[in-house]
């Protein structure tokens, strides 16, 4: 199985212009690559899509609120 980098999802989501739930989010996950699919990041490897998301939300790259999502721009990988 090829893993999938963590720029893709957040890719997806800024290119989605939608403001996810944490569910939401997961499911979109799930629906873009795969219930199945594995994730790396320049940090770490292995990650479901839960697991993703808990790791780029650690870092700061996003955060889900109740009034919705906002992404830290300042704080992406531009590599």
């Amino acid at each position: 199985m090829e893993s999938i980098h963590g720029h893709d999802v957040i890719e997806m989501i800024v290119g989605s212009g939608l403001s996810y739930t944490r569910g939401g989010l997961v499911a979109a996950i799930g629906g873009r690559f795969g219930a199945d699919a594995r994730f790396h990041t320049c940090s770490a490897e292995g990650l479901t899509a839960d697991g993703l998301v808990d790791f780029l939300m650690s870092k700061g790259k996003f955060r889900i609120e109740e009034d919705g999502m906002t992404i830290d721009e300042s704080k992406l990988c531009q590599h």
